[in-house]
């Protein structure tokens, strides 16, 4: 509920638990969101939210491209046992995984045991390196692009990534 009363209280005056219960209470919610807790604390904080961070943004597609096939929900639950398998989704690391690295992550059963999604997020470990290596990396103005996109839920615009292209042009598999 701590994000409810910063966004209706940016400057940190104080604001009664009560006030941050009833904007929480008026937000509307697109129709896919699911009254799971997890689901709706990932739509109303993260979702729809521009990433700049390298780390955060190789952790949004390693989840996506796990999702293929299942439910966001699924990967959301799982998610704490991504961040543990792949190391915080530090990239240089991830970038060295070997077969050895494959094996164990496909007896993980915190993650998703696919060995084409887990050679997925290796093989894009070593792509953001190499995109890093251009000096493009995962910025702004990198090429992979941003496009605002009204959102009448929400009330405010959304900006979502849409890096497919961008990172297909560059070796990551998505």
């Amino acid at each position: 509920m701590a994000w409810a009363a910063e966004r209706a209280n940016p400057h940190g005056n104080s604001q009664t638990a009560a006030s941050a219960a009833s904007m929480q209470a008026c937000l509307t919610r697109c129709a896919w969101c699911s009254p799971d807790p997890l689901y709706r604390a990932y739509h109303d904080e993260e979702w729809g939210v521009p990433l700049h961070d390298e780390r955060a943004l190789f952790e949004l597609l390693t989840l996506e491209g796990a999702q293929a096939g299942l439910s966001w929900l699924t990967i959301l639950k799982k998610r704490e046992g991504y961040r543990r398998a792949f190391d915080h989704f530090d990239v240089e690391r991830i970038a060295r995984y070997d077969a050895a690295d494959v094996a164990r992550l496909m007896a993980d059963a915190g993650i998703v045991r696919n060995r084409l999604k887990i050679e997925s997020t290796i093989t894009n470990a070593r792509a953001t390196l190499a995109l890093r290596e251009t000096g493009a990396g995962w910025t702004p103005t990198s090429g992979i692009s941003w496009t605002p996109a009204p959102s009448p839920t929400r009330g405010r615009t959304s900006t979502k990534c849409r890096p497919a292209r961008c990172c297909r042009t560059r070796s990551a598999r998505t």
